[in-house]
C-alpha cells in the first residue's frame, strides 16, 4: 500500500510525497536527516492530508497531480476534505 500526503510546514508551506510507510515518514521529516531538504529547514511539518493507493505507479500519478496544483487549490481541496 502506497500514500500520497501533504505536510504543512512551519513556514505554512505545503510539501507533497509518497511513502510506503507514512508513519516513518513523518517521523523522518520531523526528525532525521533523510527527510526532504525542503522540509528540513521548515519543521515541525504536520501531516494534514493522506490517501492509500494499491501501487507506487497510481501514487505517483496522484503526488504529480498535487504537486501542479497552485496553492489556493491545495487549500480548497484540503478543505473540502474537512
Amino acid at each position: 500500500m502506497w500514500h500520497v500526503y501533504i505536510l504543512k510546514c512551519s513556514d505554512d508551506t505545503f510539501y507533497t510525497g509518497i511513502a510506503k510507510d507514512l508513519n516513518q515518514r513523518i517521523e523522518e521529516h520531523n526528525f532525521s536527516n533523510l527527510g526532504a531538504k525542503y522540509t528540513r529547514g521548515r519543521r515541525p511539518v504536520k501531516l494534514v492530508y493522506s490517501k492509500k493507493f494499491k501501487d507506487r505507479s497510481d501514487a505517483s500519478r496522484e503526488e504529480w497531480r498535487i504537486k501542479k496544483m497552485k496553492r489556493g487549490d491545495k487549500a480548497k481541496m484540503l478543505n473540502k476534505k474537512r
